[in-house]
């Protein structure tokens, strides 16, 4: 994870060059997402992002927003809970304030970060390149994809089968019902075939 940590320092560092102001907000970070029941969205979920979005930074109109709400949007993560990127959200908006960010940086890091709640097209197209990039798990390899919903399931182990089960296929029939699962051409015809495989064959799982 040195690559995902040394981005996050050298974003930190553009507002700030006190270390111990970037390693006190990267502990958090690290902690959060290092969390005991947290099976898939952790560290290794933000470093899979963080590639996806390395590949298409050219395309992005304010790039360094995008980045600090890749590290923030799963902060807050509860499965429990309906507000959790709302919840991340604020907590992005806090700590970005601290470092002497103005309230438009801070309100669009805000928007991204709660766009990944519903996954919907939006006319900011830097909010649907991370929405793509949060997605870009769906189309992965077979092999891959049944290991995420083998972590998936593990993060709502609380819930049995007959409340899980439910749940789960309406988020899969949700995506399926969708025009196109990806909102960019990019990751279209980067992973929507192969998202539109796996998510199908979730769902005969169920």
């Amino acid at each position: 994870m040195d690559k995902l940590r040394h981005t996050f320092y050298e974003l930190v560092q553009r507002f700030t060059d006190t270390v111990s102001v970037a390693d006190r907000l990267w502990d958090e970070i690290a902690k959060h997402y290092s969390a005991r029941q947290r099976h898939y969205h952790n560290l290794s979920h933000l470093e899979a992002m963080r590639g996806e979005l390395v590949s298409v930074t050219e395309e992005l109109s304010y790039a360094e927003a995008v980045w600090f709400a890749l590290y923030y949007h799963d902060l807050v993560y509860n499965v429990g809970a309906s507000d959790n990127e709302e919840k991340s959200a604020t907590l992005a908006q806090q700590r970005l304030a601290t470092l002497g960010a103005d309230h438009t940086f801070t309100d669009r890091v805000a928007r991204h970060i709660i766009a990944t709640k519903k996954h919907e097209w939006s006319p900011d197209q830097d909010t649907n390149f991370l929405v793509d990039a949060d997605l870009s798990i769906l189309g992965v390899s077979p092999e891959r994809y049944r290991a995420y919903t083998q972590q998936i399931r593990k993060e709502y182990a609380v819930y049995p089968d007959f409340l899980y089960h439910p749940g789960r296929r309406k988020v899969l029939r949700h995506f399926l019902d969708l025009p196109t699962i990806y909102k960019t051409e990019i990751f279209r015809n980067r992973y929507e075939a192969q998202a539109r495989k796996n998510l199908a064959w979730e769902l005969t799982q169920l």
